[in-house]
């Protein structure tokens, strides 16, 4: 679908490339404030990767106009990517493409009395995914960052058309993708945090 989107888009020409926003989803729609062990968060995790985004959320006006400027918009396939996209692209067509969804979060085989939020349980699920390769048989990090790189890619090829591209997907992959994307000799010029509707705008000067 993204190659239909840029169907128009000049080809051959030397043309200076346009800005990369690399956005998170809204909030998703799950409550919060509870505790869990291993086991429940592994349960939590796996609900979240299905659900939307809370109703009723405005993004914010900045992002809606970087937005409305892209000539490329790009969403992960889970639902809460999905409906931010939804919600800010205005009914243009974007596509949907797998290599932005979030990497795994397997959280330590912990005894069932240690229980905590599933803010902490992400920050420890995380950290044992990233510097221990804790991945239950899913991706690991290295095969992450292999897709961080394609993501890369991509999305250089389409902003190397001279054409913003904005992508709705997941505060971590993000970051990975970030971190590709700097690889390849392109700055952070403006960077929002890590909460939900935020971005990190990436140029190439």
């Amino acid at each position: 679908m993204a190659d239909a989107l840029t169907a128009d888009l000049p080809k051959g020409a030397a043309v200076r490339p346009g800005a990369i926003v690399l956005a998170r989803h809204g909030e998703p729609d799950i409550h919060r404030k509870v505790m869990l062990n291993a086991h429940g968060y592994r349960d939590y995790w796996s609900r979240y990767e299905q659900l939307g985004i809370r109703p009723g959320q405005k993004p914010p006006l900045a992002l809606v106009e970087q937005t409305a400027r892209a000539g490329v918009i790009i969403s992960s396939v889970r639902n809460r990517s999905i409906e931010s996209a939804l919600a800010l692209a205005a009914g243009r067509e974007f596509a949907r493409n797998a290599l932005f969804v979030e990497a795994p979060l397997p959280p330590p085989h912990w005894p069932s009395f240690v229980r905590m939020s599933p803010k902490v349980w992400g920050f420890i699920a995380r950290f044992w995914w990233w510097f221990f390769n804790h991945h239950e048989g899913q991706e690991t990090r290295r095969e992450a960052e292999a897709r961080a790189e394609q993501a890369a890619d991509m999305i250089v090829e389409y902003a190397g058309q001279g054409h913003d591209v904005v992508v709705l997907a997941h505060g971590f992959f993000n970051f990975m993708v970030g971190r590709a994307l700097r690889r390849r000799g392109w700055r952070l010029t403006a960077n929002q945090g890590w909460k939900y509707w935020s971005t990190r705008r990436y140029e190439r000067r």
